[in-house]
């Protein structure tokens, strides 16, 4: 997994490449080109600024869109807003101006529970699955607004993790960390949704399930829901994403296709390091 924490003057020269264009694959983000973008997107996040402690902000005009079907990285160092921009999107954290659009339609500030009906799925990164309910126990609970979708949705997820219907009545305490992820990647399924976001997925895997849990979100990706992912192991999210943002100090740094921004020799040398050059 890549060490995302630059020192102090690779974080001043990363602000100062934002002032100057470059001949790479990548540019960075400016606000006619993500006004262009996000025309006919899914979801569209315009200048956030938001944080969880009154007058200190975390994002400070962030912008990002997502268009049908695509899958969308959010990489950076550590503090600098993934996180928070995840949950902006999903209205846990007030976003103070700006605007959030799901479809065309404001969702700025709207409540989870009513974001789940409208067609959002979230996964956050911890506490994740119920641990005294069984694995489909954990799925009927996100499938709670809608149950008579149950069934029809529990054979979708069958077909994308089919170790959890062989499994069902197991409690997903008892599961590994990597096996409560898809459970809980599941559960965000149960309603159907247009769209899924995804914290941190592979966090406190090892490499080998790490590597499951991409192979499991570009299915899931790939059977028609639009993913936006955070993620701190950088080159490989950049290696399954269609487009990819860059983050830092709570403002978009670079943007591009993932497989862009994965040769872009500053977004290599500023945040993936030599990992991104093996």
């Amino acid at each position: 997994m890549s060490d995302f924490t630059p020192s102090p003057g690779e974080k001043n020269r990363a602000e100062a490449e934002l002032l100057r264009d470059r001949d790479s694959g990548s540019t960075p983000i400016d606000r006619s080109a993500h006004l262009e973008g996000a025309a006919d997107s899914l979801v569209v996040a315009d200048d956030i600024i938001a944080g969880y402690v009154p007058g200190v902000n975390i994002l400070n005009g962030c912008d990002l869109y997502a268009k049908r079907g695509e899958l969308v990285g959010i990489i950076g160092p550590n503090g600098a807003g993934k996180s928070t921009l995840l949950k902006a999107l999903f209205g846990l954290v007030n976003v103070r101006s700006g605007s959030v659009t799901l479809d065309g339609e404001d969702i700025t500030n709207v409540k989870p529970n009513k974001l789940v009906s409208q067609g959002i799925g979230f996964v956050p990164q911890n506490n994740n699955v119920f641990p005294s309910l069984t694995i489909e126990e954990n799925l009927q609970m996100g499938a709670f607004q809608a149950p008579s979708k149950f069934k029809e949705r529990f054979e979708f997820v069958a077909s994308l993790f089919p170790a959890l219907a062989d499994r069902r009545k197991q409690p997903a305490g008892s599961l590994s960390g990597g096996e409560r992820q898809m459970v809980a990647m599941s559960r965000a399924l149960m309603m159907d949704p247009s769209v899924i976001l995804l914290d941190e997925p592979s966090a406190g895997l090892s490499p080998v399930l790490q590597d499951d849990v991409f192979i499991r979100t570009k299915q899931i990706n790939t059977a028609g829901v639009t993913v936006i992912m955070v993620e701190q192991n950088a080159s490989r999210c950049l290696q399954i994403c269609d487009r990819g943002y860059v983050l830092d100090q709570g403002r978009n740094a670079y943007t591009g296709t993932g497989a862009s921004l994965l040769k872009d020799p500053k977004v290599i040398e500023l945040y993936l390091g030599t990992l991104a050059q093996a």
